[in-house]
């Protein structure tokens, strides 16, 4: 699947050369053939929950008919795939996006696109219109810049209310326009719609037996030549840094998953499949695709502590454990951090409070960060507190955190 390569958005003509006409799904046997098809070939979300896609279709196919919602958010701050999708390849998106309302009698779909991209899928969306391509209604809306905001059930809350909290309720049962909601990944859609022309059987020839395909990887940090790219799922992490140049300089850690994942030492990442499975036993998930690759001189419990504040001042602030909690664990870490007395068991305290609880799996996923790098870096608390620390370089892209 092409995700950032090329000047600009391939258009409607050259996609159509490349890809050929979209299949369509217009009768009910059609529509639950090929619903066995995706489930045929394992799709799961892109988008980091990793649910199986077809269980999604079918449980929208089986109610009112929905509005399909592609998620085009990407809140987590390092993260550029589903832009870099959007940007080079936006009609792909929008076949999915019309795959998935096919599939499940939609007549509508609303792709909640990042603003770096809304006007190129404006723009791709436009010119399917003017080629009168499609009987589903397409239309964009620009994503909240919330971490928060890209949470499934808060998607739909932004295009309801204009706000972007978890409600922590299933989206299908309560979306925009006073219709059920279907919401996807829209690397997710980018898949459905390669499925629906190629089958299942072409979608599993990489991934894995248990965790099939390919999927977008932003690679960032201490390597040559930080960039998207697509891997088949399984690819082992050091080759997945290779397709970035290698390393620029030796290595302490990697960050998998993203900010709602865990750091895991580079020595014990390298050989592991970037799956779920190859990174289960080291507490790490592919997520929503990101590896950064942190540097010897830079500080593991530095670059957590700036990520945690972010992550406290992007609470929702709707529950307790993650308004008041969020921001106890990130004062504990950056007096960690700093060097200033921290009570590790009061810490650890705190994450346990904290951990699974609130309507969204934020406070879990913060949690989650925080564990590792006691885990990896823990050895180095001694080091501050005694007014040493092994790095000062800057690598996680943090934006500021926000006042409440």
């Amino acid at each position: 699947m092409p995700a950032g390569r090329g000047d600009g958005p391939v258009s409607l003509a050259a996609h159509l050369i490349r890809y050929g006409a979209l299949p369509c799904f217009r009768g009910r046997a059609q529509r639950d053939a090929m619903i066995a098809e995706v489930e045929a070939a394992g799709l799961t979300g892109r988008g980091g929950a990793a649910f199986p896609t077809a269980r999604k279709l079918a449980a929208a196919a089986g109610g009112r008919r929905p509005v399909v919602v592609g998620n085009g958010t990407e809140g987590e701050p390092a993260s550029a795939k589903d832009k870099a999708l959007m940007a080079r390849s936006p009609q792909l998106v929008l076949d999915g996006a019309v795959v998935a309302a096919e599939l499940t009698g939609a007549a509508e779909a609303v792709i909640v696109a990042h603003r770096d991209v809304r006007e190129i899928i404006d723009q791709a969306a436009a010119e399917r219109r003017g080629a009168g391509f499609d009987q589903v209604r397409i239309s964009v809306r620009i994503a909240s810049d919330r971490f928060a905001g890209g949470e499934s059930s808060a998607v739909v809350h932004w295009l309801k209310r204009g706000v972007p909290a978890p409600t922590g309720r299933p989206a299908r049962q309560a979306g925009p326009y006073g219709a059920p909601a279907l919401v996807q990944n829209v690397e997710t859609l980018g898949h459905l719609a390669l499925i629906a022309r190629y089958g299942a059987t072409w979608f599993r020839s990489v991934g894995t037996s248990a965790e099939p395909g390919s999927m977008l990887v932003t690679i960032l940090g201490a390597v040559r030549m930080p960039c998207v790219t697509e891997i088949a799922i399984g690819t082992p992490v050091g080759h997945i840094l290779d397709l970035a140049g290698g390393p620029s300089a030796p290595l302490r850690a990697l960050l998998l998953g993203g900010y709602s994942g865990a750091w895991v030492p580079a020595a014990e990442a390298m050989g592991r499949p970037f799956s779920a499975r190859g990174l289960e036993d080291l507490g790490a998930t592919p997520g929503a695709g990101l590896i950064v690759a942190l540097p010897a001189t830079a500080c593991g419990l530095r670059e957590t502590a700036r990520v945690i504040r972010y992550l406290a001042s992007e609470s929702a602030g709707q529950c307790g454990p993650c308004v008041f909690g969020l921001g106890a664990i990130a004062a504990d870490a950056e007096r960690l951090a700093d060097g200033r007395g921290t009570d590790l068991g009061k810490l650890r305290r705190w994450l346990d409070q904290v951990d699974g609880r609130g309507a969204c799996g934020h406070p879990a996923g913060a949690v989650r960060l925080v564990r590792s790098a006691l885990r990896v870096f823990g050895a180095e608390s001694a080091q501050h507190a005694a007014g040493w620390c092994c790095g000062t370089d800057q690598v996680l892209p943090v934006p500021f955190p926000r006042s409440r």
